[in-house]
């Protein structure tokens, strides 16, 4: 396991979070939407990087996070659902300009991806990090 990788994807997954939730409370919740997205993405990348599973693409990501970390009973099948639901919403968001999400719809995509980052959180405990280290490296940037 690299864990300067796993750190910077769990980096990036934090910070990335944190954007989500400003843009909701700023009024954009399409953007919010996406970047919600993309905190889910950066934790399971931390997640699978654990493993030393590299992911290159989202397909890529779904796929790997459910061959090494479902089907091995690591994560729950439920976050596998809220990765690729996430996935279908951030494509709506970012591409789709018919396609609208209200603030209490972004709300719950945000919540979402905080319980998903949370989820991941746990397994990275489980897997020798600490609360200080994943704590440290989610506030640097």
């Amino acid at each position: 396991m690299n864990r300067d990788e796993v750190l910077g994807e769990w980096r990036r997954a934090a910070r990335t979070l944190s954007a989500a939730e400003l843009l909701v409370r700023e009024g954009y919740p399409e953007d919010a939407v996406a970047r919600a997205y993309y905190a889910i993405l950066h934790a399971a990348k931390a997640a699978l990087s654990v493993r030393d599973v590299i992911a290159e693409s989202h397909s890529s990501v779904r796929g790997l996070f459910g061959k090494h970390l479902i089907l091995t009973g690591a994560i729950e099948r439920e976050w596998s659902k809220q990765l690729a639901a996430s996935l279908d919403d951030r494509l709506a968001a970012d591409y789709d300009a018919a396609t609208f999400f209200s603030d209490v719809e972004a709300q719950r995509e945000c919540g979402s991806a905080r319980a998903f980052v949370g989820r991941i959180r746990r397994y990275l405990l489980t897997c020798g990090f600490t609360d200080e280290d994943l704590t440290a490296e989610a506030n640097n940037g």
